[in-house]
């Protein structure tokens, strides 16, 4: 049975403020637009599920290398992307130089199973805003993800404090391996020689010539102490065995 309009002013003005309260749905809250990119299926799509539940969150987008990427984000336009450092077809770090250069103001999100001891400093200076490991919990992704999104910017307190020290000319607290004073491309030759590939190989997938990879191999020696090719390569194959995550 409907009610007839009331003729009283009062009446019909509570009647309009209730109508009004009740247009206020979750349907108009603004969504922030994410993009993933992340070579494992399973983690892809386990992320784009747990960022769709949140009432101010979206993915616009997700592929699975960097070869897809520049383009489908170019036709999203995100807020955000968020990134592994282990990545096919790319490193990690050249990766995030690629997006820095064509989207400079894109906030950049690393959500990474690799030691940040190693990779956060260095993600940073290629144009992320952002290092998060995967072990953390949904809630400190949701709460990262947000800073980040209202423009801050994101490391855990280990890593804060070794930027402090750095910045200040105090000697880093942490790890002190030598590796970290390798330059972001003898770092990338240096994994690339963990995994296996040789120099022709390196040269290939970085787009150098024989001899500048030898030349990074050099310094990598140099820096590393460590006299021959094969103790080298004995080096970063331990090194790199120790970043895969324990299954």
């Amino acid at each position: 049975m409907s009610t007839p309009p009331s003729n009283n002013p009062r009446r019909a003005k509570h009647a309009t403020r209730r109508t009004r309260t009740r247009t206020t749905t979750p349907s108009s809250i603004r969504k922030f637009r994410i993009f993933v990119v992340d070579g494992h299926p399973v983690t892809r799509e386990g992320l784009i599920s747990v960022i769709n539940r949140e009432e101010d969150l979206e993915v616009c987008g997700a592929v699975g290398s960097p070869a897809e990427a520049i383009s489908a984000i170019q036709g999203t336009h995100p807020d955000m992307m968020i990134t592994d450092m282990s990545i096919p077809g790319r490193n990690g770090i050249e990766f995030l130089k690629d997006i820095h250069a064509v989207l400079p103001s894109l906030p950049i999100l690393v959500l990474s199973m690799h030691d940040e001891t190693f990779y956060a400093e260095r993600a940073l200076r290629s144009g992320a805003r952002g290092y998060l490991m995967k072990e953390s919990s949904l809630e400190k992704l949701m709460e990262v993800m947000r800073l980040i999104l209202t423009g801050g910017s994101f490391v855990s307190p280990q890593i804060s404090a070794r930027l402090v020290d750095a910045a200040i000319g105090r000697r880093p607290r942490g790890s002190n391996s030598p590796i970290e004073k390798l330059s972001d491309r003898e770092f990338e030759v240096f994994q690339h020689i963990g995994n296996g590939k040789s120099t022709k190989e390196i040269a290939g997938t970085l787009h150098l010539s024989p001899k500048t990879v030898d030349v990074h191999r050099g310094r990598i020696k140099q820096k590393l102490q460590i006299r021959d090719a094969i103790s080298l390569l004995h080096h970063a194959v331990r090194w790199v065995e120790t970043q895969c995550p324990q299954g």
